[in-house]
């Protein structure tokens, strides 16, 4: 009697007691929560995470930083995740749009890492990125420790975030949206099919994710649109893919007719600009700093004031926060956000400014500006509004690289895009590609961005 009564109550919940599970529905055209279980508690996103490296990554288009033929390289870090991955070797690359592709189907965890260090100069960077972008849409109760969702006991989310975000990528994004509803694509030779089976099956799908890891199980968000009508419907914990589907599909089925067919829509308000500070260690929960475009088309991050303030360099704003008690010491540590790789933007690097190598020596004693790139594989650590601050950071970074540094030769790079410049803080003089990305391991273990390139 109890357990028909448990039915009666909870049509749609699993079969059988299940502590991971959770499920809700909204109606999006009203905002209208239609069926919540433990829709609110905190669970693991798995590879639902890449739906917000794909918000970041079509808000990069967006912006025109990126298009769709620009290539993301592979990091040695990147080609060595786990499957299921597409497989590519340190030093290759794929365009955006593959990178799209292999994302909402096959779930490619080396083109999610790649992705991650692409728009934020380190993975850690970028996963602090996603967690302050969730914070602008409303995800309150998610952290994002990589860009994949490969296991990380603290990357998490819960079923009503995850539904708030597939509604922000359908809305704030409907351009590349579709590619959600991409059935497969095909990289080399190899066809690769979309893992949301409910594609093609469940009249009015057309998208969005699915995700599993041992801790998660199998999760599902999925969007609907049929007979004037729009949910949007969120799946975690199911014990098997099939299990899971089948519990979407039973939610599709009761909720979708009682959805509106009238409604403004969910307003979910759409951050402008990119969140690329790095600095600072935003908040895992609670309101975040209010995100305003600063040079080089990237994001200067200053609280939230009455009046309009303006904005401060990267370094000066770290040290007013610091004196509004708002950010501790710690953070001056690493204010500097390495820039992603060249093809984001098409700025020319202008002028190389070498800096001795000897530590008896002071950093006053640099050498002059020249227009000659050192050769070979480097290093970048950041790139800074003044030398001074770039000059400081070489100087941090060379004590905590330790031999993974020795014999290399810091350097500062003029780097201008239209009336602005920045300093590139590098290190050249690798043997190769592998000491190189050794050295960038050893430094974001100390803390700092890191990324090896060529030349």
């Amino acid at each position: 009697m109890a357990a028909a009564m448990l039915t009666l109550a909870a049509p749609t919940a699993p079969a059988s007691a299940n502590s991971k599970y959770a499920g809700i529905v909204i109606d999006a055209k009203t905002g209208e929560t239609l069926y919540n279980s433990s829709g609110d508690a905190q669970r693991y996103p798995a590879s639902l995470t890449k739906m917000m490296t794909l918000y970041m990554l079509f808000e990069a288009l967006e912006s025109g930083r990126v298009n769709l033929s620009t290539r993301i390289p592979f990091s040695a870090h990147a080609a060595a995740e786990p499957p299921t991955k597409l497989g590519l070797k340190a030093g290759q690359s794929i365009s955006v749009e593959t990178a799209i592709l292999s994302l909402v189907t096959k779930s490619a965890n080396d083109a999610a890492t790649a992705t991650g260090e692409f728009l934020g100069g380190s993975e850690a960077q970028f996963a602090r990125m996603m967690t302050a972008k969730a914070r602008q849409l409303g995800m309150n109760r998610t952290t994002f420790r990589n860009a994949s969702g490969l296991p990380d006991g603290r990357q998490v989310t819960t079923a009503r975030d995850m539904a708030r975000l597939g509604i922000a990528l359908r809305e704030h994004y409907p351009q590349y949206y579709k590619y959600f509803s991409v059935r497969s694509f095909t990289f080399g030779k190899t066809r690769m099919g979309n893992h949301n089976r409910l594609l093609g099956k469940v009249r009015g799908v057309d998208g969005i994710k699915t995700g599993y890891t041992r801790a998660s199980g199998f999760n599902l968000v999925s969007s609907v649109v049929a007979d004037n009508r729009s949910i949007v419907a969120v799946v975690m914990g199911g014990r098997t893919g099939a299990s899971r589907n089948a519990q979407m599909e039973k939610m599709i089925r009761l909720y979708l007719p009682k959805a509106s067919k009238h409604g403004p829509g969910i307003n979910i308000p759409k951050p402008g600009g990119v969140i690329a500070v790095a600095a600072l260690q935003l908040p895992d929960v609670g309101p975040v700093p209010a995100l305003r475009y600063g040079a080089n088309n990237r994001i200067a991050l200053a609280y939230a004031a009455p009046a309009p303030k303006p904005v401060l360099g990267r370094a000066a704003l770290v040290e007013t926060l610091i004196r509004q008690q708002q950010v501790t010491e710690p953070a001056r540590a690493s204010i500097a956000a390495p820039l992603p790789p060249e093809p984001i933007g098409s700025a020319s690097a202008a002028a190389i400014d070498p800096v001795t190598t000897a530590s008896t020596q002071p950093r006053a004693a640099a050498g002059s500006e020249t227009g000659t790139r050192p050769e070979g594989w480097q290093i970048q650590i950041g790139a800074m509004p003044d030398r001074g601050a770039a000059l400081a950071l070489l100087d941090k970074a060379q004590s905590a690289g330790g031999n993974r540094l020795s014999g290399t030769a810091p350097f500062t790079m003029t780097y201008t895009k239209g009336a602005t410049q920045l300093y590139r803080a590098r290190f050249a003089g690798f043997s190769g590609q592998s000491s190189a990305v050794a050295a960038c391991r050893t430094l974001k273990k100390k803390g700092f961005g890191c990324w090896a390139t060529p030349n």
